[in-house]
């Protein structure tokens, strides 16, 4: 039997895996660079800069992003996967309620002290490129929220009261913590340690849980153990 002649879809084939990983390969090169620059400078954070420290012209940029909101969301992105890896372990919390706050405050304090240009760049962005509303930071913030809301209408569920203020009071304790840290990160004249803006935070959100819920006609103890008020978190 004569063989077919090869079409050279083959090699075709062979070169768009090996273009398509070429260029993933230097987007994961021009982000990581990204956050670096981000992470070590307090001044505004140019394209060349990041291209500089990516190894590249600074026209390749470009090429992999359709523009500087683009190239900043993206950056965001790789940003709040740095931070949920340090958090999201509070999300389902452990010991008491009490030491579930304070485990949440801790693992988010500690972020911001060792990444405070980090943080300020999902906030606002660079100097010249200022951001607001990025989908990615809010969805984010959402996604927290909602599992909060959740975790509070499980305990609201298993005490045998409706669940109708969890989503409001999530959302609510998860927007003071937000622009709580926002306002002192934006602030360079607070008195305010970090040290006391932490006890802060655990006083705020366990005062806001505490009356919130009191309201709903449930008395919570500080030091129960969370598996006790909501099994299934």
């Amino acid at each position: 039997m004569t063989a077919e002649p090869s079409t050279g879809a083959g090699q075709a084939d062979g070169r768009s895996t090996r273009w398509a990983g070429h260029k993933a390969e230097r987007r994961e090169r021009i982000l990581a660079a990204a956050v670096e620059v981000i992470s070590e400078s307090a001044d505004d954070v140019g394209v060349q800069a990041i291209a500089r420290r990516a190894g590249i012209p600074r026209s390749v940029v470009y090429r992999h992003f359709s523009g500087r909101g683009d190239l900043d969301e993206q950056i965001r992105e790789r940003i709040i996967g740095m931070l949920l890896e340090t958090i999201s372990p509070t999300l389902t919390p452990q010991g008491t309620v009490r030491e579930a706050i304070d485990d949440a405050v801790s693992a988010y304090m500690r972020w911001i002290v060792e990444s405070p240009r980090l943080h300020q760049f999902l906030g606002v962005g660079s100097a010249s490129h200022r951001t607001v509303g990025s989908r990615v930071v809010t969805g984010t913030k959402t996604a927290i929220a909602v599992r909060l809301s959740d975790l509070i209408a499980e305990v609201l569920a298993a005490l045998g009261k409706p669940a109708d203020i969890a989503e409001t009071l999530a959302f609510g304790v998860t927007g003071l913590v937000d622009s709580a840290v926002n306002r002192w990160l934006g602030n360079p004249a607070s008195p305010l340690t970090i040290d006391r803006l932490g006890d802060f935070l655990r006083v705020a959100i366990w005062q806001v849980l505490d009356g919130a819920l009191r309201g709903a006609g449930v008395v919570i103890d500080p030091d129960a153990p969370v598996a006790d008020l909501a099994p299934t978190a």
